[in-house]
């Protein structure tokens, strides 16, 4: 087998920053060096030659994962799912098997076990020095080990490693999750269940991400399938259940359709994300879940008694609070937008395994056309380009008008993928190092696939600026990395989306761009009234971004002794503008028992998040505490790893185990622009793009001047086409979907929010001019 090369972004002909084979094995084997010490059968890189497409290095020895079997239990927005992957090995000597995956960066990892020769090993949450010390020497002395843990450079990645296992042997292990699930711009409560993992750009002087060292093999040959049932839960009701994957039709478990079931067909291969989108009857209502703890006498919870003063033995509460403000005073048309587009070498990448599909660079253009056209007018805007290097459209923003909207529509339409690799660091500098303008708050938008490796500094730098701006971002793409995207939203206090599949980008950038339009608020505060004896203290950040209609969650643990029917309630508040907005939640205080202290464990992963990305995160403190969260509550975290050993293994492995990396799908991508010097594997991971949307609230009096001009100017929308943009405004995924001219006529739109009567317009709307000008209103329409 040839081990597998280093797999980055590359220029099409600045060949300064490459890596030569030899120099990244040497890296590689430094960086194992510094992940664990045991020994290990030494990979060997051939030299390939330049090349121009594609090198997939393909593994011709037995792969030891034979399957993966999944249980999804979602209940409203949080799921718990339980993962496992059985191995066997075919071959001759005993090996080692390492898997290294994608895991939202969201999810709470909180059980590990494996089972052999019948007998299940369920395995200790250590402090990760001292597991990767139990680990390798369980395997020095011949005994079969199992190790998962979160990779050092980001939070969404994971490995799991199967040691000593002797030919001929099976062996299960399984790994359990929960984690809180996101609702789209449609509505739809979405959960993935990632299989992609894109490799990680690596920056000059930093160490070669693992995800570069994993073997790829082509879609369609992944040597694994994937069984999977998901079970949905929501006491509003399920009126449907989507997926991009061939799913069994929804079976509903009970008669007023709180319950239902889905299954992937069988054979799935595990070649792309599984997504599933559950569209309950109503999502936007707020709610406090209560969760008992762990006490003393609580034997019976499946994690057994917690010590006290720990984050599990006290009651923890879930708040969702979804924040209104006073009608039509949502939005505000200024503000300097600055969008950072993505031109590395992988944006040259397909968006899906579909004949014919389109690039990713293709959906960046497509969607900046459209968001250009949604701007208000009065507001600045620029727009930068980076890989390797970046570059902007303009030495500084520019006021949005006619002329400068078409100037940038041209560049945009002009943009390729021939920057490079992934450098996002360098333009956030310079942006921030522009001033901004006075009584134009600046908004960043990032449009990325996420194959960042220095993903830590990126959100440093966002968060060092946090005070200057808003950062909203877009991963693009199956694979895009959720704690870069994530990340960098929740430090510049915006939102993040992710687009992959089949998804329309157009709902979910204009939902971020609505959010960019309404003014920050301030004085955000939780006030709670509670019985006597009863004390909350919040486990999580107080939401510092507050958005009209999105979703804010707090966690909080409520101490001290509760009465039977005591209720408390909690009081989000917040300025908007001039006036002091209130969100109450009024709740029970008693509630029983959990069978899962889902969420406990929720709230321990937050807390830990929060203390790994905060700003005292090096400090010796802050490490005792996240240490201590994680082994209390069982929640994996930067610092911890999960460890089994088999001590009663009956035949002891002699000499180190044969290394065998799982191997992980990867799209092709023969593009004869993209050329992969020496010592480089030019592949792609695939997402998708769909047709592009502008949609929202125009510009104030955008009619005005042009109703008072005579034809050609086409400036009250007949009543088809207003009714057809009020509905997109509420229903936008479905109209795309339905009206694809929609599309083709925004992009012909003028900047003020007009449209020029030319022959184009008659032809997108299949009627003809005659009736379009009887059609036109003697009114000024605004919408």
């Amino acid at each position: 087998m040839f081990p597998p090369l280093p797999l980055q972004d590359t220029p099409r002909s600045d060949y300064t920053e490459i890596t030569l084979p030899a120099l990244q094995e040497e890296r590689h084997e430094e960086q194992k060096r510094k992940h664990r010490t045991v020994h290990r059968q030494p990979s060997i890189m051939p030299p390939f030659p330049p090349c121009c497409g594609l090198i997939i290095v393909d593994s011709r020895q037995p792969v030891p994962l034979q399957g993966i079997w999944v249980d999804v239990q979602v209940k409203g927005f949080v799921a718990d799912v339980s993962a496992t992957l059985k191995y066997k090995n075919k071959e001759e000597k005993a090996i080692e098997a390492v898997f290294v995956f994608p895991m939202d960066e969201d999810s709470a990892v909180y059980s590990f076990e494996a089972t052999i020769e019948g007998k299940k090993i369920v395995a200790d949450l250590q402090e990760k020095k001292e597991a990767h010390k139990t680990y390798d020497e369980a395997i020095s002395r011949g005994e079969q080990a199992f190790l998962l843990e979160e990779d050092e450079s980001s939070a969404d990645i994971f490995s799991c490693s199967v040691g000593n296992l002797p030919p001929g042997q099976e062996a299960e292990v399984t790994l359990k999750y929960v984690r809180e699930l996101p609702v789209e711009a449609d509505g739809a409560v979405r959960f993935v269940l990632p299989a992609i993992l894109n490799p990680r750009y690596t920056p000059k002087d930093h160490d070669v991400s693992i995800t570069a060292t994993r073997p790829q093999v082509p879609i369609g040959e992944i040597p694994y399938t994937l069984s999977l049932n998901a079970h949905f839960q929501s006491m509003y009701g399920i009126a449907k259940i989507e997926s991009k994957c061939n799913i069994t039709p929804l079976e509903y478990t009970d008669s007023d359709k709180t319950s239902a079931k889905v299954s992937l067909v069988e054979g799935h291969k595990f070649d792309r994300d599984v997504e599933f989108l559950a569209y309950y009857t109503d999502v936007n209502k707020p709610s406090v879940t209560v969760e008992a703890g762990l006490g003393a006498t609580d034997a019976a919870q499946e994690s057994g008694p917690a010590p006290s003063g720990s984050i599990m033995a006290e009651s923890v509460a879930m708040l969702n609070f979804y924040p209104s403000f006073p009608a039509g005073q949502e939005q505000s048309n200024c503000g300097e937008f600055i969008f950072l587009v993505d031109r590395s070498g992988s944006m040259e990448c397909s968006m899906n395994s579909e004949p014919n599909a389109p690039q990713r660079i293709d959906s960046a253009r497509e969607t900046l056309v459209l968001l250009l056209k949604s701007l208000p007018l009065g507001c600045y805007f620029n727009i930068y380009g980076f890989g390797s290097r970046f570059e902007a459209f303009f030495p500084e923003s520019v006021e949005y008008t006619q002329k400068s909207m078409e100037e940038a529509v041209k560049k945009v339409n002009e943009m390729d993928a021939s920057f490079g690799g992934t450098e996002i660091l360098q333009p956030l500098k310079k942006i921030y190092q522009t001033a901004g303008r006075a009584e134009h708050p600046r908004q960043l938008f990032v449009f990325t696939d996420g194959e960042v490796g220095n993903t830590k500094q990126v959100i440093d730098e966002v968060q060092k600026n946090a005070q200057k701006h808003r950062c909203f971002t877009f991963g693009i793409g199956e694979g895009a990395s959720t704690s870069l995207i994530k990340g960098m939203a929740r430090a510049g206090s915006g939102i993040f989306e992710f687009i992959t599949g089949k998804d329309r980008m157009q709902p979910k950038v204009l939902r971020a761009l609505k959010c960019s339009l309404q003014p920050t608020v301030k004085d955000v505060s939780l006030t709670w009234t509670l019985p006597s004896g009863v004390e909350a203290i919040v486990l999580s950040k107080v939401p510092n971004a507050i958005f009209q209609g999105q979703r804010s969650i707090v966690y909080a643990q409520l101490k001290g002794k509760v009465e039977n029917e005591a209720e408390g309630e909690v009081c989000l508040q917040y300025k908007f503008k001039d006036e002091m907005i209130k969100n109450d939640l009024r709740f029970p205080l008693k509630v029983q028992n959990a069978e899962r202290p889902t969420i406990h464990r929720l709230a321990a992963k937050t807390l830990i998040s929060e203390l790994e990305h905060g700003p005292e995160s090096e400090s010796e403190e802050v490490k005792k505490k996240i240490l201590e969260t994680s082994l209390q509550s069982g929640v994996v975290s930067s610092l911890t790893a999960y460890v089994a050993v088999n001590k009663d293994t009956k035949t002891r492995v002699e000499g180190p185990p044969v290394r065998r990396d799982v191997p992980a799908p990867a799209f092709l991508m023969m593009h004869s622009g993209f050329h992969a010097p020496p010592g480089r594997m030019a592949y792609c991971s695939a997402p998708m793009a769909m047709p592009k949307m502008a949609i929202g609230k125009r510009k104030q009096n955008v009619l005005s001047k042009k109703m008072a001009s005579p034809a050609p100017f086409f400036g009250g929308a007949p009543e088809m086409l207003r009714c057809a943009i009020e509905e997109m405004d509420t229903r936008a995924t479905a109209v795309l979907a339905e009206t694809p001219a929609l599309v083709r006529l925004i992009t012909l739109q003028n900047a003020d929010g007009s449209w020029d009567l030319t022959p184009q317009i008659p032809a997108v709307l299949g009627i003809s001019e005659t009736d379009i000008k009887t059609g036109n209103p003697d009114q000024v329409l605004c919408y």
